[in-house]
């Protein structure tokens, strides 16, 4: 029996169907470089993990930020160690989604997220996440403008209950 690997996982992302590419809608963005029909497992968004602890006296500036939060309380940070994926740009109506899913092979439970597509997407289409940001009651949900375009814009990339 083949004896499971514990090195570092490569990057995941599949560089035969994406690759990144200038933005219409802000900065670099990530594209479809074949056609890809519903439920194609694009990557998964990789970068340096933090602990609550950690992001609690973490202090974050106003530049980009790659960060994507996991319902254990962890944080994944995809500016550093991350992969093409931290250049998926938001859009009100995306034709993709990151789905939380336990990695497979660690000795104790690790979330991972996958990136999927949810609609099918052509060759060339850039393609998006819904970020439904989650912020503070006392934030203007405006500081966190939308430039989607789409029909369906909500204006801004926070999420709605």
């Amino acid at each position: 029996m083949p004896k499971k690997s514990t090195s570092p996982k490569p990057d995941t992302a599949n560089h035969a169907l994406i690759e990144v590419l200038h933005s219409s809608v802000h900065g670099y963005g990530v594209f479809a470089k074949a056609d890809l029909p519903i439920g194609t497992f694009l990557a998964f968004y990789e970068g340096r993990r933090y602990t609550a602890r950690q992001m609690s006296r973490a202090s974050w500036d106003d530049r980009v930020t790659y960060l994507f939060g996991l319902s254990d309380g962890t944080t994944i940070d995809g500016a550093q160690d991350g992969n093409l994926t931290r250049h998926l740009n938001h859009a009100c109506v995306p034709n993709c989604e990151a789905i939380e899913v336990d990695e497979a092979g660690g000795p104790r439970k690790r979330l991972a997220l996958r990136i999927e597509t949810i609609r099918p997407v052509a060759a060339g289409e850039e393609l998006f996440l819904d970020y439904a940001l989650t912020i503070d009651d006392s934030v203007d949900p405006q500081v966190y403008r939308c430039f989607c375009g789409t029909r369906d814009c909500r204006g801004d990339m926070v999420g709605r209950a």
